[in-house]
């Protein structure tokens, strides 16, 4: 087995001291005054020996590992998929590491996560808060831990995040079809307690009172898909005087979708449609389906910018940041005049 190659062997072969090599590789040889002409010879032999550091002895020498875990409820949802793209674009091109972890809504499964997490001393954590985590986070937090949610906060959780205006998103949407002449618009979310799912229902039901119109909404008691299209199948049988729907999520769209598809509606003809969450398959509806569509990008790069700027300046004391973004709301055939 081929000897791993380290610094001293560097340092041997260039007949320099095991500290000059250190303060190239690390980035510190215009700060210690070391010349160009030696920091290239330095370079250049790490690439032709192929010299890889030591994670471990790095990560004990410095106190950092230059890992960041990342929790969601389910990292293929598109949502989550795009940020956690644009976060390990930014993460990699400064030589961090993100551990991505789904929960898929199973508290047991977070905590334990969480706790891989703590046992591979991650630098930083990023988080869509699962339901039931909250204690959990506090104690992180509280050991000054970096810590940043996004998509969903919980107000008595003090720590940095980054999220969306969901309750003006919503409220939009809704005057959107009040304008275009829908009087009688659902709701269908899920039947929680979090913020960002509250945000969302409070908005619609601000614009609908506004009008003077009825509030319609169904909480889906959400397990799977299959179950969720049983409860909206006896929703719209039940609820026929709707003309429109705004689903509060892009997997509560799905399963409308597929919901409308067993039961034969048709969408614009028999209800228009928004959704919250623009993604890829509303394009291709027959007609394509307004959507709310999140900044992903921007969530991702306020992330990392909260984050870097903590691990920057760990241990001192600096001033949470709490960054709430606009939403833009993608006008399709679905929801167009009656």
């Amino acid at each position: 087995m081929k000897k791993r190659v380290s610094i001293k062997d560097i340092a041997k072969q260039l007949n320099i001291s095991i500290t000059t090599v250190s303060f190239v590789i690390n980035g510190k040889a215009r700060e210690k005054n070391i010349s160009e002409s030696l920091t290239k010879k330095v370079l250049d032999l790490v690439a032709e020996l192929n010299y890889q550091p030591n994670a471990l002895a790095t990560s004990l020498r410095t106190g950092k590992t230059k890992i960041i875990g990342f929790l969601v409820d389910d990292i293929s949802e598109p949502f989550f998929a795009g940020i956690a793209r644009r976060i390990d674009e930014i993460a990699s091109s400064l030589g961090y590491k993100i551990l991505f972890s789904s929960t898929r809504n199973d508290t047991e499964k977070a905590i334990e996560l969480l706790q891989i997490f703590k046992d591979r001393h991650v630098d930083g954590y990023i988080m869509a808060l699962p339901e039931g985590l909250e204690e959990e986070v506090k104690k992180l937090i509280q050991t000054d831990a970096p810590v940043v949610l996004f998509d969903r906060y919980v107000q008595d959780v003090k720590t940095d995040y980054v999220i969306i205006d969901n309750k003006n998103s919503t409220f939009e949407a809704t005057e959107h079809l009040i304008n275009n002449g829908y009087k009688n618009i659902g709701f269908v979310t899920i039947d929680t307690v979090q913020q960002q799912m509250v945000d969302r229902l409070s908005g619609y039901e601000t614009a609908v009172e506004k009008h003077k119109l009825p509030a319609i909404v169904k909480k889906i008691s959400y397990v799977n898909s299959a179950e969720s299209i049983k409860e909206m199948v006896k929703f719209f049988k039940k609820e026929k005087q709707l003309d429109a729907v705004i689903f509060a999520a892009n997997y509560i769209c799905l399963d409308g979708l597929r919901t409308f598809r067993k039961e034969g509606i048709q969408i614009h003809k028999d209800l228009a449609v928004v959704s919250f969450d623009d993604f890829e398959i509303l394009e291709f509806c027959e007609p394509p389906v307004t959507a709310i569509a999140q900044p992903l990008e921007a969530i991702a790069e306020n992330i990392m910018k909260i984050l870097l700027n903590k691990l920057k300046k760990a241990g001192r004391n600096i001033e949470n940041a709490q960054v709430s973004l606009p939403t833009v709301l993608n006008v399709r055939a679905s929801s167009s005049k009656k």
